[in-house]
């Protein structure tokens, strides 16, 4: 008998996991509909945070999900290159090696990016606007960028016209490059065209693109289309330039051995990219948006469906490579879809480094709501804990020496008085006064390594503030 949604969320109620001890050393243990509400974690480097509470947590979701007590889908991006043999350990040990998926240039996974026939050219085009952002620090280029995604959405467009539905980098690469490559498929779909192969629907769309392509893009002055596919060129380059990168993201359609995030939702599956961001850069960048984007996106249309909710967990050490602007709207709408997000980072300052908006950093921060903070030296993250935090009334104690005597006299030897008949006084005052719990000290210098500062939800109010003394995995 299908469980109802009240049931479902019972169940998930009476399963936690195990964070750290608190200073009575009681063990904190934290349910799941908590980390419904998402997970910040922020401290300097050398604090713990991926020894002492990502990988014992990572663990621990990947444990339950292979016991069958929760099953979920996992997504886990690995900046470093390095969490990648964690997860894969936490596989072998559990016997599920079959359920992950490693994405990378030493695997044999090849999955294709822009392989969305479900999707319309302007959506696709628009994933590839918000990978293109990453590459843009001070975002002055704005205009560059839209129009760039309306080139996009027309390339798209044609490519899927004269290639079954198929596009890949490349494909579009040479379309914006290259004008003989243009024409020379203009040509062939006009040859369908005469031939009749086309339905109503695809000549609308050749039509469309002709206009796009002959009346404004190739009409353009020589600098103005440099300019266009220099932005396009950003993300399509790499994909060219290098064989083995286009042979894992850009195979032909019948050698995608990625099954897609579909299939990952519904079978719980485990996928982590193997791109070291120091050796891949770019291509790590690429990726890992168009993977974080594919995700998201298969986990809020089940909102839709009328289907059973797939639960899942995206997992992100370095988030702030990673970074993109519809991540603070995921978030918000993740809970329903029953979306684990656990996030670390440096710093808040790190984030907005990365966004380059105060607003939307402020909205992501607000929308991860379980947050572990670690010790930090950045002044913006200390000050925005210090207010989340909130104040307390705290005992002012003023203390007062006065002296009263007769007759004083200067002494010009010694340099100093001489009283004489003096009396001394000594007055306590006792006062109170709100004023912020932490103060930053706490935050620079109190906090051990593999310690924190929690502030917890256990999915329907907010837990005290408690300090936590964490274990690294290799200790457990």
């Amino acid at each position: 008998m299908k469980k109802t949604k009240k049931e479902l969320n019972s169940k998930n109620s009476d399963i936690c996991l195990n964070i750290g001890k608190n200073q009575e050393n009681s063990l904190l243990k934290l349910p799941l509909l908590g980390l419904y509400q998402n997970v910040l974690v922020t401290g300097s480097i050398g604090t713990g945070k991926t020894s002492s509470l990502l990988y014992p947590i990572t663990k621990q979701l990947l444990e339950l999900n292979f016991s069958n007590l929760y099953n979920s889908a996992f997504l886990i991006l690995d900046v470093k290159g390095n969490y990648h043999h964690f997860v894969k350990k936490v596989c072998e040990e559990s016997f599920h090696v079959s359920d992950l998926f490693i994405i990378g240039l030493n695997n044999f996974i090849t999955y294709n990016p822009l392989h969305k026939p479900n999707l319309k050219p302007h959506v696709l085009a628009n994933r590839l606007k918000n990978i293109l952002l990453l590459f843009s620090p001070e975002q002055t280029e704005s205009y560059w960028i839209d129009k760039a995604e309306q080139l996009l959405t027309e390339a798209i467009k044609l490519c899927r016209l004269y290639n079954n539905n198929y596009v890949t980098f490349i494909e579009l690469h040479k379309l914006v490059m290259s004008k003989a490559y243009y024409q020379e498929k203009i040509d062939l779909l006009k040859s369908s065209f005469y031939k009749q192969d086309l339905d109503s629907s695809e000549i609308s769309s050749l039509v469309s693109c002709m206009n796009f392509f002959e009346d404004e893009f190739f009409s353009l002055d020589d600098r103005t289309q440099s300019i266009l596919k220099s932005e396009v060129s950003r993300i399509t380059n790499i994909f060219v330039s290098d064989k083995e990168i286009s042979r894992i993201f850009c195979p032909n359609q019948d050698e995608i051995t990625f099954p897609g995030f579909d299939y990952v939702l519904k079978n719980h599956k485990v996928v982590v990219l193997d791109m070291n961001i120091s050796e891949y850069s770019n291509l790590s960048k690429i990726i890992a948006a168009y993977l974080k984007i594919d995700f998201q996106s298969e986990i809020l249309m089940q909102l839709s469906k009328n289907t059973p909710i797939c639960p899942s967990c995206f997992i992100c050490d370095e988030y702030h490579e990673y970074v993109t602007l519809n991540d603070a709207a995921f978030f918000s709408q993740s809970r329903e879809a029953k979306s684990i997000n656990i996030v670390a980072t440096q710093s808040y300052s790190s984030l907005l480094s990365s966004l380059h908006d105060s607003n939307t950093t402020k909205v992501l921060i607000q929308s991860l709501i379980n947050k572990f903070w670690f010790r930090t030296d950045d002044s913006f993250t200390i000050d925005e804990i210090i207010k989340q935090t909130g104040k307390e009334e705290k005992r002012l104690v003023s203390q007062t020496v006065s002296e009263n005597a007769r007759q004083t006299n200067y002494n010009f030897w010694f340099n100093n008085f001489l009283s004489k008949d003096s009396n001394i006084s000594e007055s306590y005052n006792t006062s109170f006064q709100k004023d912020f719990i932490f103060d930053s000290n706490f935050f620079s210098r109190d906090l051990e390594t593999f310690s924190c500062l929690a502030f917890l939800s256990n999915g329907s109010s907010i837990l005290p503030l408690e300090k936590l003394t964490l274990t690294p995995y290799y200790l457990q």
